[in-house]
């Protein structure tokens, strides 16, 4: 293991994280805390309670995770983007590092990144919202796993684009939609009739369940089903990136 390689990759992607500090930290937590103050505050006392909790309270890991996503796809998918932008690509493929070293630095280093805004987010989020967390070793496992799940998919996107609008246009048209849709601000049991069957086949779901679960004890799906879904997105990633890899596809023209 090259640890030396994954530790510049790893520090050069949080330097450049640390350097735009206004755009990778303060843009998400104030758009964030927006949700808190609208959802939570002013629409949320009027809302009637779910699953025995106030609405506001309800919302928080949702609109947590929602953030975290985003993120953890938005920063995996710039910081190795930039490198094949800019033509550096070449000389880290030509560079005495794995590819499994490559991943390390690039992924562990976004999901760095999405655990640190989670954690600002959560604790802003005490100032609108009161909330409580059950199991929080729970808690920090689902944020981890969302994490680093979603910056390997955000890395197969920054491999896949060969332009930033491609850049930008999963995360909007597919990973946005499907966390509105994953039950962020609702329960799926409220949905009516064959919607709420449809709704189980957004993976995001799972995902807000579990991390719910781990806030209050109650879930939309069972907890073991939550962390499965995960665990084969993250196969599924993982599978892609050694594809890649292993042809070439988008590395090497």
């Amino acid at each position: 293991m090259n640890f030396q390689a994954v530790k510049a990759i790893y520090r050069y992607e949080l330097a450049r994280f640390f350097r735009t500090i206004g755009q990778s930290i303060a843009s998400p937590v104030i758009s964030t805390s927006l949700y808190f103050i609208v959802f939570g505050s002013a629409i949320g006392n009027r809302m009637q309670d779910i699953d025995g909790l106030s609405y506001g309270a309800f919302i928080v890991p949702g609109l947590a995770l929602m953030t975290i996503l985003t993120e953890s796809v938005s920063n995996s998918s710039f910081g190795i983007y930039m490198p094949k932008f800019s033509g550096t690509i070449y000389e880290l493929l030509s560079a005495p590092i794995s590819a499994f070293e490559i991943i390390l630095g690039f992924v562990g280093a976004a999901a760095t990144k999405s655990m640190i805004i989670g954690a600002i987010i959560l604790i802003t989020a005490r100032f609108f919202v009161a909330y409580e967390i059950q199991h929080p070793l729970w808690m920090l496992g689902f944020l981890l796993l969302t994490s680093v799940t979603f910056s390997l998919f955000g890395f197969i996107i920054g491999l896949w684009a060969d332009g930033f609008e491609k850049l930008q246009i999963i995360p909007m048209m597919i990973i946005m939609p499907l966390t509105f849709l994953g039950g962020s601000f609702y329960s799926i049991h409220m949905l009516p009739g064959i919607w709420k069957d449809i709704a189980l086949l957004n993976p995001i779901v799972y995902l807000v369940s579990g991390f719910r679960w781990s806030f209050y004890g109650v879930s939309d799906v069972g907890v073991g089903l939550s962390l499965s879904m995960v665990a084969l997105f993250m196969l599924i990633c993982l599978v892609a990136i050694w594809v890649i890899f292993r042809t070439g596809y988008k590395l090497k023209n």
